[in-house]
């Protein structure tokens, strides 16, 4: 049984991540989807539960998916879970550069590998910090992200 582990703020899902864990749900026999608390993006929208609500109803519709949170190292995470891989999603040249050397970093310190599933070209451009602007200032972003996170989104802006 191969468990996969994938890790991302998620601050919010897109559709991208979507076709990611879809993917992957289809690939591998477990796929853990952990929302992370980043140190390094302080200004979150949405609070760690607030994500992980957000992604237990998007991914309901997959039997073998399941979500976490977590406030760690993503490889101290994928050994606690017993992840055989984790997995990132790229959208383009420089997703690569950067994921690749996180990969060879995590791989290095815990010898857990990383696979990368490219995404499709139409949804190679979404990004949740653009997302969250053009949400902020009230545009549509209903094409963009699943419907419980554009639920979320619209909730947050009224407040």
């Amino acid at each position: 049984m191969t468990a996969v582990l994938y890790p991302g703020s998620f601050d919010p899902v897109h559709n991208g991540h979507v076709e990611i864990v879809e993917t992957a749900a289809k690939l591998f026999d477990r796929v853990i989807v952990a929302a992370m608390r980043n140190p390094s993006k302080a200004n979150s929208l949405l609070t760690l539960d607030e994500r992980k609500l957000v992604l237990q109803e998007t991914f309901a519709h997959l039997d073998n998916v399941e979500i976490t949170s977590f406030a760690s190292l993503v490889v101290d995470l994928a050994q606690e879970l017993e992840a055989d891989f984790i997995v990132k999603g790229l959208r383009a040249v420089s997703d690569f550069e950067t994921e690749l050397q996180m990969a060879q970093l995590n791989q290095a310190i815990s010898g857990v590998h990383t696979l990368f599933l490219p995404s499709a070209s139409e949804k190679s451009f979404l990004a949740s910090r653009l997302i969250r602007e053009i949400s902020k200032f009230g545009g549509d972003v209903s094409s963009m992200v699943p419907e419980p996170a554009l639920r979320a989104l619209r909730e947050r802006h009224s407040q």
